[in-house]
């Protein structure tokens, strides 16, 4: 086993050293942090306002509040990002955050009525700086720019998902022992601070210029472009192409597989409120996420033959196979064994989806389409969560387990049928969206 298999694990931490040789140590970690403070607020509102007010129903208000401004303007953010560069509209949004979110917190203990507190909840949603979506623009910005690979480009985007799904383990995770130990306002004082903190400074790390939208343009009578001496190059905006028509196909993928996200989160808090272990809906999670996020790093090991749409495919019905257990699972080992397995899906197919999306708009639209399909996932995951939650309340967690089956299908039936196209317009035609330079060479 060592000899065979050293090649290959050989190359796979070559690939990775050179995607953290691209940015250095510091952004990873600081990214990583930056991102936390989003998986934190989410389940962090709904257990501090249901601790405060004593209502399930006005902590769900806020929750789905907070949620749908995210969806609202997680492409605002992303748009922005591109005609203004990331450094202004990160650092903005971070603070802006880092405030919406204390007064958040600052709300539901002065016991304020439930559409206030679903108000501020909005705002610290629409407020989400996106740094996990913008890290990964900046991340392929920077892999084109140094003319890496498929496989270094690829393992970015494995690196960039293995960071979500860690950040959405951990977050969740830290609440819940906040609200055991203490109260759930001190997560979320604590994102503020860390959003605040680490936003900041992953929008003022050095590597923001690898996406600054400027364009270096010769002044009057055109004397830079003859090679003369003449006026000082001026900054023109960059021009935008329309999104392709196609990429809303997968777009809509990912909503599905936030679908099928959602699903599974009813079903297994449904699950496990039936057996009376209701502590142990985070830890399954957990588990269906720690694995997930391992895959996703196990996919720089993928030969680069095997093309995206087939990686699409097996991907999605690997995810489709794996989830026809889940109606049947009535006991939490079996629940644990199921979830845990069907995390192997479910990285490697965010991590082609994305790749296929980097291919397929102009780079003067990455970080809008990235912030795009952020909002598709996550909108997918919130509306599945209500439909599937009343579902499992009147039937059962079979109920929502079968809706997640049933999404899981329908993902596969969209691998099977859409055929993604990819960019080719500036520069050179090329088959993957590249990022010039923001400075003249």
């Amino acid at each position: 086993m060592g000899t065979t298999g050293e090649p290959g694990r050989r190359r796979t931490r070559d690939t990775y050293r050179r995607v953290i040789g691209l940015t250095g140590p510091l952004l990873p970690c600081v990214s990583f942090l930056g991102r936390l403070p989003t998986a934190t607020i989410q389940f962090g509102s709904v257990l501090l306002v249901a601790r405060t007010s004593g209502s399930l129903g006005a902590a769900g208000v806020t929750g789905g509040a907070l949620a749908l401004g995210r969806v609202a303007c997680g492409p605002l953010v992303g748009r922005l990002a591109d005609r203004h560069g990331q450094r202004p509209v990160v650092l903005a949004f971070s603070l802006a955050n880092a405030l919406a979110v204390a007064a958040l917190v600052a709300g539901a203990l002065a016991g304020l009525p439930t559409p206030v507190l679903a108000l501020q909840g909005a705002a610290a949603g629409a407020t989400v700086p996106l740094v996990g979506p913008l890290a990964r623009a900046r991340l392929i910005a920077l892999a084109r720019r140094a003319d890496a690979p498929q496989n270094v480009v690829g393992a970015a985007l494995s690196f960039e998902s293995s960071l979500d799904e860690l950040s959405f383990v951990l977050g969740p995770a830290l609440v819940g022992l906040a609200a055991v130990l203490a109260h759930p306002a001190y997560a979320m004082a604590a994102a503020a601070a860390l959003v605040a903190t680490c936003g900041s400074a992953f929008a003022l790390h050095r590597t923001a210029r690898a996406v600054a939208p400027a364009r270096v343009a010769p002044g009057p009578g055109g004397a830079a472009a003859s090679g003369r001496a003449g006026p000082r190059p001026v900054r023109t905006r960059a021009q935008r192409a329309p999104m392709p028509r196609r990429v809303l196909a997968l777009f809509t993928a990912l909503a599905v597989q936030g679908a099928v996200f959602g699903a599974c989160q009813a079903g297994i808090t449904a699950l496990t409120a039936r057996l009376g272990q209701e502590d142990q809906a985070g830890l399954v999670y957990a588990a269906m996420g720690v694995m997930s996020a391992v895959a996703g790093l196990a996919m720089a090991a993928v030969p680069e033959r095997v093309g995206a749409r087939t990686r699409w495919r097996l991907a999605t019905g690997a995810g489709c196979a794996l989830s026809l257990p889940l109606p049947g699972t009535s006991g939490l080992p079996g629940l644990y064994a199921v979830v845990t397995v069907l995390g192997l899906a479910y990285a490697p197919h965010l991590i082609t989806v994305f790749g296929m999306v980097e291919r397929a708009v102009a780079p003067s639209r990455l970080a809008e389409a990235m912030g795009v399909a952020t909002s598709a996932l996550v909108g997918g995951q919130a509306l599945a969560v209500a439909v599937t939650g009343r579902l499992a309340e009147a039937h059962g967690p079979c109920a929502a387990f079968t809706a997640a089956s049933t999404a899981a299908g329908l993902a596969f039936v969209l691998a099977l049928t859409v055929r993604p196209t990819t960019y080719a317009g500036e520069p050179g035609k090329a088959l993957h969206a590249r990022v010039r330079d923001a400075q003249p060479r």
